[in-house]
């Protein structure tokens, strides 16, 4: 698990990482909002630490941006204890807040809170353009009609819905989806869940598409009319 800690106080940022580190969880350390999302683009962090008091702006419109990409857990840290900072940081979607100073055994015991609960909410349903994917049931649907899809096609799916609009990198897909690390996974792998999904999603008779080739980066879950310059992945 990638946990992201966006905090300019760098002997702080490294107390975290101490008091969380474990033999499952990578750390990235950022000390500015534009670090914040460049790391974002390159890790794709499921959970982020986030300072609001940041040397080149507010850590509050850091997580307005996340909250436009996904909506992996985030954790606000603020010497701001005003009632109204904390009620801003969970208007604009924090999952929780503290303010400093605070204890690192509580800030250890709020972030595993926070992984339990992102483990137990699977639950997430997209629905739009006569789709519904309720990927906590298990059903996937087209005009109420049954989409049968495998595991890694369900997992793929749900990376690209949540994530729509932003570019997913070849690296990244095939981290989440072959995450064991136990085998060397073969590029080509990806390439054929993909296709198959695609021919399970896509509606090519009406040339209307969904999953975007990002030819040198990745690929991009966002609907349109497909160019008729566009070649296959």
């Amino acid at each position: 698990m990638i946990i992201q800690i966006v905090e300019d106080d760098r002997a702080l940022s490294d107390g975290i990482v101490l008091a969380l580190k474990g033999p499952d969880l990578e750390f990235v350390q950022d000390a500015a909002v534009r670090e914040a999302k460049e790391s974002f683009e390159k890790k794709y962090p499921e959970l982020i630490i986030l300072d609001v008091n940041l040397p080149d702006g507010s850590g509050y419109d850091y997580l307005k941006w996340v909250r436009e990409r996904s909506q992996i857990p985030v954790l606000v840290l603020t010497a701001n204890d005003m009632e109204m900072d904390e009620v801003m940081g969970l208007t604009l979607g924090a999952d929780d807040y503290m303010a400093k100073p605070f204890s690192l055994a509580v800030l250890r015991a709020r972030i595993q809170a926070l992984i339990r609960r992102g483990k137990n909410q699977s639950a997430y349903v997209y629905e739009e353009d006569g789709f519904l994917f309720d990927f906590g049931n298990f059903v996937f649907t087209r005009e109420g009609q049954p989409l049968s899809l495998s595991v890694n096609e369900q997992k793929l799916l749900r990376l690209f819905v949540e994530n729509r609009g932003r570019v997913l990198t070849r690296n990244i897909l095939i981290d989440r989806l072959w995450s064991d690390g136990g085998e060397y996974v073969d590029e080509n792998a990806l390439s054929v869940t993909v296709n198959r999904l695609r021919s399970k999603l896509e509606d090519k008779r009406n040339r209307i598409f969904y999953i975007r080739t990002i030819y040198g980066q990745g690929y991009m879950w966002k609907k349109g009319e497909k160019p008729c310059s566009d070649k296959k992945s």
